[in-house]
């Protein structure tokens, strides 16, 4: 059954990046040939990567544990601040050696992890969001560590607002990697410049500010300093973008006593569609530009002065600090009430034996630790999850000489989480999918949500 599932998943995968060309009738033609041949690659990489693990479980030759972890920590300024305490566990833990392999990009990831999990060549640990917790579950991959953390000293530092987004079914799937949700960077001297003295706090002002931020700097006739940068693209970071505006914006994803992927609600979702609408208005106006497709997470453009505003985290703090250029944050603007989506990572560990499954989750308890999560947040900007972290003498040390990480420490009360159920990805790429139609000028936002709700209703109706 389980082997059917991921088959499944694999061709949907397959699919999307096949189907993302323009060329609709090569495509079809081809599809079915193409699919075939995929499988036939995925079966045959199966076996290898399956006869790879089982010849690496199987060697006895030390009594050292090499457990690998799976990641996609980004910037790579932050890759590097991972490794760095990575190298420090495996200097102080003899018997256990971690090797951390950068997988990519959270939405490149997946098919991998399916993948691994039917060939039985998983990894010992996952870094993931925790939108993937009720696919992995149903595909019963995980280790439920629910035993383990009640044993164990590290479940009282972690910050119990987060353990919500890692549970499913009554059960705790992963331990909090780092956490996080979104703002709006900004350049200050641009603003200046601009002759804007106040922040806008609600869409009308930020759609304001926008305008008087795209400007003609030259005097060449052309605009080369536009207000906002926008994603473009159906992935994941689209959508996590996207959503604190819906919610702000007085809508709701899913129906709030619903548990399941059925429970989606997208068409004539009032704040789904004023979103939309308000991203669209920012394109119109001429005040905001789209990023390179699925690339809405780098801030080049920002860094150089292309754009004034952007919507990321406070894992790019580091990124701006290093850059040497002017930068200040400010909160999500508000349609109907304050909103931000709460992001970061998990770490979850994967179905093998009982000493990997052990020495696994004493690299969790390391992760999740008051100096792992002090480094990590100093290093990379991410908001620490251990409370302890949170009141260090360096922590606040830092918050002092970097404010910004405050917006996001106080925004925080207002954060929401994605759903955890099975089938949170083909949400996600549905509602992509309207986001990236209206921003292209395709569809108007009620029409793109309902197209959404259609195909939605198809798969889970």
């Amino acid at each position: 059954m389980k082997v059917k599932k991921l088959i499944n998943l694999f061709y949907q995968n397959c699919a999307r990046f096949f189907f993302a060309s323009d060329d609709s009738r090569v495509k079809r033609k081809n599809w079915r040939f193409y699919r075939y041949r995929w499988l036939s690659l995925f079966l045959v990489g199966i076996l290898v990567t399956s006869g790879c693990q089982v010849i690496q479980n199987g060697m006895k030759a030390d009594k050292v544990i090499h457990l690998t972890l799976w990641h996609g920590v980004n910037p790579p300024p932050n890759r590097d601040v991972f490794q760095k305490l990575v190298d420090k566990f495996n200097q102080s833990h003899t018997d256990i050696q971690v090797d951390a392999i950068y997988a990519g990009q959270q939405d490149q990831q997946m098919p991998k992890i399916l993948a691994a999990v039917v060939g039985n060549a998983s990894p010992d640990i996952l870094w993931y969001n925790p939108a993937t917790t009720g696919q992995l579950v149903e595909l019963n991959a995980l280790v439920p560590l629910d035993e383990m953390l009640s044993s164990s000293l590290i479940k009282d530092e972690i910050d119990p607002s987060l353990y919500p987004a890692v549970e499913y079914q009554g059960k705790t799937w992963a331990v909090p990697f780092a956490t996080n949700n979104v703002g709006v960077f900004y350049r200050p001297s641009l603003f200046k410049a601009a002759g804007i003295t106040q922040l806008p706090k609600t869409w009308e002002e930020f759609r304001e500010v926008a305008k008087k931020l795209t400007r003609d700097t030259d005097g060449d006739g052309r605009i080369d300093q536009h207000g906002m940068v926008l994603p473009l693209g159906k992935g994941e970071f689209t959508v996590f973008t996207w959503l604190p505006f819906m919610w702000s914006g007085g809508g709701e994803l899913v129906s709030k006593d619903s548990q399941n992927a059925a429970g989606v609600t997208l068409e004539n979702n009032a704040g789904a569609i004023a979103a939309l609408q308000l991203w669209r208005d920012l394109i119109t106006d001429g005040s905001a530009v789209l990023s390179a497709p699925e690339r809405g997470y780098e801030t080049n453009d920002l860094l150089t002065g292309k754009v004034a505003m952007q919507l990321t985290g406070p894992w790019t703090l580091g990124e701006f600090q290093a850059s040497g250029v002017d930068f200040d944050v400010f909160p999500i603007p508000v349609g109907e009430r304050p909103a931000t989506v709460i992001g970061g990572e998990n770490l979850y560990i994967f179905k093998s034996q009982p000493e990997r499954e052990k020495a696994a989750f004493k690299f969790l308890e390391y992760a999740a630790g008051e100096e792992f999560q002090t480094e990590l947040a100093l290093g990379t900007g991410y908001l620490p999850i251990n409370l302890k972290s949170r009141e260090s003498l360096k922590y606040q040390a830092f918050v002092k000489k970097v404010p910004q990480a405050k917006v996001f420490l106080e925004q925080a009360k207002y954060a929401r989480s994605r759903p955890t159920f099975p089938g949170y990805n083909r949400i996600s790429d549905s509602v992509g999918r309207a986001v990236e139609t209206v921003l292209m000028g395709k569809s108007s936002p009620a029409d793109a949500l309902k197209a959404s709700q259609q195909r939605l209703d198809l798969i889970f109706k």
